[in-house]
């Protein structure tokens, strides 16, 4: 990927290392868009560049270290080509004064509401109070991404990320994204559409619809404005109507707001996949209730059994917290009986980590990591043993599955994703007959499973 006008920078290399989720990785892509407008190209090899710019994840425990490691990696690397590294993101915006003096090795700190600055914060940093070079760049999160905002989709030309709001509404006792992103902010109906269609025409045919909670959106132009319309019924619609996208994935949907009136469109829509992603983190009314979920398990399993009534081939993904504080032997058990009555498609599960700045890091009764890490091996081994039947039960049936080429393990097979697998986080298609090209959508007969992929044949193309 190069692109060169004719200025100062036409010669300059800049490689990104974009860690933690698909929001941050829009992120990534929008400072890709600034740069490149700028005359920056792009290198795959950190050796090559003259800037490095990590865009780090501050969520979980497992997530800071990565990027402080990573970091430190890239300012290994300083030598006559890499004259500066950038530091962004999350983790950045979360210990801001932390990381400039514990980081001498990083050149420039930008946080989560400055990164769309990149091109002009790297052209002219400016000086700081002591007459030094500007090193340290923290606005309040307040950014939201714009219709004319550049962005260089960084994905397989056939899918794309599509973020539709920035912030959470939400006050999770566990969670430092409010902290970290701010309020909930929804972009506009319109821009959204827009940029779907943009996606699409490029010759995506797999768009990922993310947010922090994909249920609130709207809700915080509806408290300003009561005659706005978005809404995440219609949002759908519009995108079902108007992207051409062939696939309509949503990753991150509450249960507080999965309405029958989303289900039903959900349900009569070909380009909706039937996919739920529903963090649930746990079951127990209490301990629920020390989370500030704001959901009963009764109003829990009522969604769950919506969703399957309407749907009954939906695949229902989720993750919970295992040793939250206080979690006691009888609450977790009560999790596991639900994990093992629901029979849920796909289940993550994370070990509670305590986060600074949030009312669960301050809870007693907090949890030893032997219990945690038992709690999390027991419901992991039980998640097992469902996923594998699960898989055994779609022997013999035809599924759509988008192919994306050859397998990582071997040249031999193809490898797909059937609209039941997000990339990344489910698992794959394995084709051992059949020829097809990157991108093309073919029916697969399944011929074998496994714990967590799938083998099959090509019998036609769509």
């Amino acid at each position: 990927m190069e692109i060169k006008n004719q200025n100062d920078n036409e010669n300059k290399k800049v490689h990104f290392v974009s860690l933690g989720c698909p929001k941050n990785l829009v992120d990534t892509e929008i400072m890709l868009g600034s740069l490149t407008q700028e005359g920056y190209s792009v290198t795959d090899n950190a050796d090559e560049a003259d800037t490095v710019i990590v865009n780090t994840c501050g969520f979980i425990e497992d997530s800071k270290k990565e990027s402080i490691q990573t970091i430190i990696e890239m300012g290994e690397k300083k030598n006559k080509n890499l004259k500066k590294l950038v530091v962004a993101g999350c983790l950045t915006q979360r210990y801001k004064d932390e990381l400039v003096e514990g980081l001498p090795e990083a050149d420039i700190f930008i946080g989560s509401g400055a990164f769309q600055n990149i091109a002009d914060i790297l052209k002219n940093p400016g000086k700081d109070e002591n007459g030094s070079v500007q090193k340290k760049f923290f606005y309040l999160p307040t950014y939201l991404q714009q219709e004319g905002t550049p962005r260089v989709n960084t994905q397989p030309k056939y899918r794309a990320y599509l973020k539709i709001s920035e912030g959470c509404k939400k006050r999770c006792a566990f969670c430092a994204i409010p902290m970290i992103r701010g309020n909930l902010q929804s972009r506009s109906l319109d821009a959204v559409v827009s940029e779907s269609k943009l996606l699409v025409a490029g010759g995506v045919k797999e768009l990922i619809v993310i947010s922090h909670d994909f249920t609130d959106y709207g809700w915080d132009l509806k408290r300003k404005d009561k005659t706005r319309t978005e809404s995440p019924y219609e949002l759908l619609k519009a995108l079902s109507d108007n992207s051409g996208a062939q696939w309509i994935r949503l990753l991150y949907l509450y249960p507080d707001g999965i309405t029958p009136e989303v289900i039903e469109l959900i349900k009569s829509r070909d380009n909706l996949v039937k996919y739920f992603d529903m963090p649930l983190q746990h079951i127990s009314n209490s301990v629920l209730k020390r989370m500030n979920r704001r959901m009963t398990k009764e109003e829990i399993e009522e969604v769950l059994k919506n969703i399957k009534a309407e749907i009954p081939e939906a695949v229902i993904r989720t993750q919970f917290i295992v040793g939250f504080p206080g979690e006691t032997e009888e609450e977790f058990q009560e999790l596991l009986k639900f994990v093992e009555e629901q029979q849920f498609d796909r289940v993550g599960c994370f070990k509670y980590s305590p986060e600074e700045g949030t009312k669960a890091g301050s809870m007693p009764d907090q949890v030893d990591e032997a219990t945690k890490q038992r709690r999390h091996d027991q419901l992991m081994e039980l998640q097992q043993d469902i996923s594998r039947k699960r898989h055994q039960a779609m022997i013999g049936k035809v599924l759509p599955v988008l192919v994306e080429g050859f397998s990582e393990e071997t040249d031999l097979l193809l490898q797909g994703r059937s609209s039941q697998q997000a990339p990344d986080i489910d698992g794959v298609v394995y084709i051992n007959e059949g020829d097809a090209s990157v991108g093309d959508m073919v029916n697969v007969e399944i011929t074998d499973s496994h714990d967590y992929d799938l083998l099959g044949k090509i019998v036609s193309k769509q």
